[in-house]
């Protein structure tokens, strides 16, 4: 039983998330051979204000405007 995390900004909809569950369990089953109802996903989703990309936060990496300052 495949146990897959994955790890993504907020902010994606339902719909979004679902399709990649599907993905993510196609993948699964045709790399690893196991049944879809065997894949195990785990979903963290992570603010924009706590990722960084070389010591920066992401929110100044990309130019958005960091609601906090």
């Amino acid at each position: 039983m495949p146990i897959i995390e994955v790890h993504i900004a907020q902010g994606r909809s339902m719909d979004a998330k679902r399709q990649l569950f599907k993905g993510i369990t196609n993948a699964a089953v045709e790399s690893l051979g196991v049944k879809p109802e065997q894949v195990r996903i785990i979903l963290r989703e992570i603010d924009e204000g706590h990722f960084a990309v070389g010591g920066e936060p992401k929110l100044n990496v990309f130019g958005i405007a960091d609601a906090a300052e």
